[in-house]
């Protein structure tokens, strides 16, 4: 699909947990780019709504949802810890459906991550990891000013290869 589509991006609420989990259990056999695989999440819907609950109330954390005509296409994050001294560095996560990749919806999702993060009080530092052969991501991030910080030699298992992990991080 290459055609222009209209596309909402939204803070994430916790009636959006089944579709958020379809999504991800979707994603997850599309592409060998995420860490999850076929096994899909292990997580109920309940557990996820209280997830995104909490998530919606806190100052540091952030899940958005990209939906084309009703239908969770897309899902942005930025998970930060409670803990004082490391509530100031959030990891950014994004999912995309495949059926939607090179339409420039990733650089959409990850700009209202960055002015989100920007917005805060609380966040100075975002860290992500990709894969080292994920060459459009890491485009994409180095394009928004993230920097390669560490390769991971054998950061994540495909199969039977071991893959180079990137360590990538952007200061706000």
């Amino acid at each position: 699909m290459n055609e222009a589509v209209d596309c909402i991006l939204r803070e994430a609420i916790p009636s959006d947990a089944e579709a958020i989990l379809e999504l991800l259990n979707e994603t997850a056999i599309q592409t060998d780019f995420m860490i999850l695989g076929p096994e899909g999440i292990h997580l109920s819907v309940e557990e996820e709504m209280k997830q995104l609950d909490l998530i919606y109330d806190s100052l540091n954390n952030v899940v958005f949802v990209a939906s084309v005509n009703d239908k969770i296409i897309g899902v942005a994050s930025i998970n930060a810890s409670t803990e004082p001294k490391v509530a100031h560095i959030g990891e950014v996560g994004i999912v995309l459906n495949e059926n939607y990749w090179g339409m420039g919806l990733g650089s959409l999702m990850m700009e209202e991550l960055l002015l989100w993060a920007e917005d805060t009080d609380i966040l100075s530092r975002l860290e992500l990891k990709v894969q080292e052969r994920n060459s459009r991501a890491r485009y994409l991030y180095e394009k928004l000013g993230f920097k390669l910080e560490a390769v991971m030699e054998r950061g994540v298992k495909d199969g039977e290869k071991l893959l180079n992990v990137c360590h990538m991080s952007k200061l706000i």
